[in-house]
């Protein structure tokens, strides 16, 4: 430590080199820091389903794998469920698939189990009586410039209508509005249709639902009750897997893409960078600094000494600055998981990621600093001020 006046000198010899490198060391352990929150999530999510008041029973085999409509009545009578909804996934777009829209046709009482969404009565009344009503939120009216009593065209990316098109008409009866924007703020881009009409309408569906929704009496008993209900179907052709919702998402997710693999490809990709950046960076300081460190070669500093200053040297640029980009992950994490409406549940960034993060940290610097710190400490004092 007696050294450490000289090492933060040396470090901050070029400023604006340093301040640059510092900057992308930032980015590199801010990145490692969310993508570590999102595959964490991704791992954690579904071990458990204890504290659960709502859960969700979809096909064991698939997310796209429908399920038996029949299921309802036997789900309901699980000693433990409070109460029973169901859903299907409709896969709507406005004008351009590539308006893609979150559409979902639901049972008559899926809005009693989810008290998060404001629904006034007379529009949940339209929407029980009117066939092709659709609930819509508000974020969703805002962005099209829909109004209530519009009857809008939706094209389904999935399911054809009985003339053999994916062309759908619906009518606006209302508006969805989240009471809570932080947890709930997607449901704001949701839109509702009747269950009864999508079924009657397609001739792919015929009593089949995408998946139940279950209240439970007793979140203390969410892991007992989904065992229960599981246990309804299993060595049948329609096994189930229920989970807390936001498992079912990351399971969702986990059949569409490997996460762990992407999140690994892309952190990798980004500390290969970071190595040959850092390495360029630290190779170059001592290289401006040969004819300095002959000097304290020659007033005393022994091979070890010189060789521990350029370590230092690396290992503290990198901890600087992979502490600031942690740091600033722990911040923007929250926000990210505000911004997603609930969608995106990241941990904050606790023990296991700051250990981890200050061990590659310590390795990087180890690492970019080794070469350059080998060739300080072999340095020949004669060569070296003579400029050869």
């Amino acid at each position: 430590m007696k050294y450490l006046h000289l090492i933060w000198a040396e470090l901050f010899r070029r400023k604006t080199r340093t301040v640059l490198t510092l900057l992308s060391i930032l980015a590199a352990f801010l990145l490692f820091g969310l993508l570590n929150g999102v595959r964490e999530s991704f791992a954690q999510a579904g071990k458990s389903a204890a504290g659960a008041q709502r859960l969700q029973t979809g096909s064991r085999l698939s997310f796209i794998q429908t399920l038996p409509l029949a299921l309802n009545e036997r789900i309901k009578q699980v000693d433990g469920v409070s109460t029973v909804t169901y859903a299907n996934w409709f896969g709507g777009a406005y004008q351009d698939p590539r308006n893609q829209i979150f559409s979902f046709a639901v049972a008559p009482n899926y809005l009693d189990l989810y008290p998060e969404i404001e629904v006034s009565a007379a529009e949940r009344a339209a929407f029980d009586s009117t066939r092709t009503g659709i609930l819509v939120g508000e974020t969703l009216m805002k962005r099209f410039g829909w109004k209530v009593g519009q009857r809008i065209p939706l094209q389904s990316t999935i399911f054809p209508n009985r003339d053999g098109t994916k062309n759908w008409s619906f009518d606006i009866v209302g508006t969805l509005r989240s009471k809570d924007k932080k947890s709930g703020g997607w449901y704001d881009s949701l839109v509702l249709m009747q269950w009864k009409y999508f079924d009657e309408s397609t001739p792919y569906n015929r009593g089949e639902v995408g998946w139940y929704v279950v209240k439970v009496k007793d979140a203390g008993q969410a892991d007992r009750v989904a065992k229960r209900i599981d246990a309804l179907s299993a060595n049948s052709a329609n096994e189930t897997k229920t989970m807390t919702e936001q498992a079912a998402f990351a399971s969702w997710m986990k059949q569409t893409a490997n996460i762990g693999l992407i999140v690994g490809s892309i952190m990798g990709a980004v500390f290969f960078t970071l190595l040959l950046l850092t390495g360029n960076t630290m190779a170059q300081a001592v290289r401006e600094r040969i004819p300095e460190l002959a000097i304290l070669k020659t007033i005393g500093f022994s091979n070890g000494s010189v060789l521990g200053l350029v370590l230092t040297e690396s290992v503290l640029l990198v901890l600087i600055g992979g502490a600031l980009g942690l740091g600033l992950a722990a911040v923007i994490g929250p926000i990210v998981n505000v911004g997603s409406g609930g969608m995106i549940n990241m941990p904050p960034v606790g023990l296991s990621s700051w250990a981890l993060g200050l061990a590659l940290m310590i390795g990087i610097g180890l690492l970019v600093g080794a070469l350059p710190a080998l060739r300080a400490m072999r340095l020949n004092i004669v060569d070296a001020l003579s400029g050869r």
